[in-house]
């Protein structure tokens, strides 16, 4: 199509697109396609990312966006907590963990524990006895305890991430646990994208959500609205009686006389 064939809808901008970052573990699937039904027309574009480069990703601009590990690095980031991973603990199936259905931090005195440069529970101190050194990634130290050097400590959805038929997880008790987040760099108010975003995270219907797009689907809704009420109130065909109780004219003896509107005294 050449330019002189084009109406003004092709001629319009392209619509905008949201970023969103997500690190290992993180699950965005359910809330981008709330996203893709309630905003058809803006893209949302998934950036799958480290823990380590999430926090750069947000303060650089490259995304709007982030599902991140608390906490967040600095002041000039905000977030939003989403839930608390079960924090469990990766072993071969073999394994004496494995015929039990909870371990405790204690229970792993003895056990070599693998403690990844990238882990992401905090730990002031690690249970067990440390390795001598420590794997540059928690898929490294998942290769490990499948090599039956040690075992591993993990969020739930990273020991579902990096599944193996050789290895198992148990929940483990009396340990920190990973709590996910949505954050954003912070401003005196949300962009209109990054709310849309947050009402969708927080569980908000597309009525209640107060971002753009639904400030102006309730504009679009009320004329209608407001067009569909006029005919019941002004007592046309079909449009139901004007106030609610009063007699119909149509009924025996609850016929009308005058401009009044009141019904006639039937027989005795």
């Amino acid at each position: 199509m050449t330019g002189s064939d084009a109406s003004p809808a092709d001629t319009s901008p392209s619509p905008s697109s949201f970023r969103l970052a997500y690190v290992p573990g993180a699950t965005p699937a359910k809330w981008v396609r709330i996203w893709k039904e309630r905003l058809p027309d803006v893209p949302l574009t998934l950036h799958a990312v480290t823990p380590a480069e999430a926090f750069g990703a947000l303060r650089e601009g490259t995304v709007d966006a982030g599902l991140v590990r608390l906490p967040v690095d600095g002041e000039d980031l905000s977030a939003i907590p989403l839930y608390t991973e079960t924090t469990v603990v990766v072993v071969p199936k073999d394994h004496l963990f494995a015929a039990v259905e909870e371990v405790s931090a204690d229970d792993l005195a003895e056990e070599l524990v693998l403690h990844p440069l990238d882990d992401t529970l905090g730990w002031e101190q690690p249970p067990g006895r440390p390795a001598m050194e420590r794997p540059e990634t928690t898929a490294d130290a998942i290769e490990l305890v499948a090599a039956g050097v040690g075992v591993l400590a993990v969020p739930q959805s990273l020991a579902r991430l990096h599944h193996r038929k050789d290895l198992t997880y148990r929940t483990l008790v009396g340990v920190p646990q990973s709590r996910v987040a949505l954050s954003w760099p912070t401003a005196d108010e949300a962009p209109d994208l990054v709310e849309e975003f947050i009402g969708i995270v927080r569980g908000r219907t597309v009525n209640s959500t107060r971002g753009r797009r639904a400030e102006e689907k309730k504009g679009q809704k009320q004329p209608r609205e407001q067009r569909a009420a006029k005919p019941a109130r002004a007592g046309k065909p079909g449009g139901g009686s004007r106030t609610a109780g009063r007699p119909s004219a149509s009924r025996k003896g609850g016929g009308t006389s005058g401009r009044s509107g009141k019904p006639r005294r039937g027989r005795g």
